[in-house]
């Protein structure tokens, strides 16, 4: 797998479909909050990197989206109606000043459900439902908002080779 600029994991042997329990350290990141479609993080994502390559801000991650809909009904519906609450944030090195539209802030940590998507954005659906169904078969609860960190950048590999880290926070 080809290394890039969102990420230097290399997940050698890992089968996609695992699922487990992992402690995420809380993150600064430079992030971005709209109402809307979904289809708008393919617009919010590469606006937020062009304002940290024009501050010089040095990343440290790969790019999130953060869900705040409570699933995957939900989440239709708002995206439906455009009323998608819709985050994109990107880990930084250093906080920075915030403007009207980017803001600097710390991105949660604690315990998550974590697995790996491999394939199109627009197919993960069935990994989403695998996770919430290991999570309520384990007897645990969602407790906030779900996040997806894109670990290779789709313009730079086939949509079947597009990996997706999609984390669940849990109590």
């Amino acid at each position: 797998m080809p290394i890039n600029k969102f990420s230097t994991i290399i997940l050698w042997g890992i089968k996609m479909s695992d699922i487990g329990i992992v402690e995420v350290e809380p993150q600064l990141v430079i992030g971005m909050r709209k109402t809307g479609k979904y289809e708008q993080i393919a617009v919010m994502l590469p606006e937020l990197f062009q304002y940290t390559f024009d501050k010089g801000i040095e990343i440290t991650g790969g790019p999130i989206f953060v869900c705040h809909e409570a699933g995957e009904e939900e989440a239709m519906k708002a995206d439906r109606e455009g009323t998608a609450d819709i985050e994109v944030a990107i880990p930084i090195a250093n906080r920075v000043e915030d403007t009207e539209i980017v803001k600097c802030y710390e991105l949660p940590g604690g315990k998550m459900v974590k697995t790996i998507h491999k394939g199109p954005y627009e197919e993960c659906g069935p990994t989403y439902q695998e996770l919430f169904a290991w999570i309520a078969e384990k007897g645990l609860n969602i407790t906030g908002p779900t996040r997806e960190v894109y670990l290779n950048d789709p313009a730079e590999v086939p949509p079947e080779e597009i990996l997706t880290e999609i984390y669940a926070p849990v109590d």
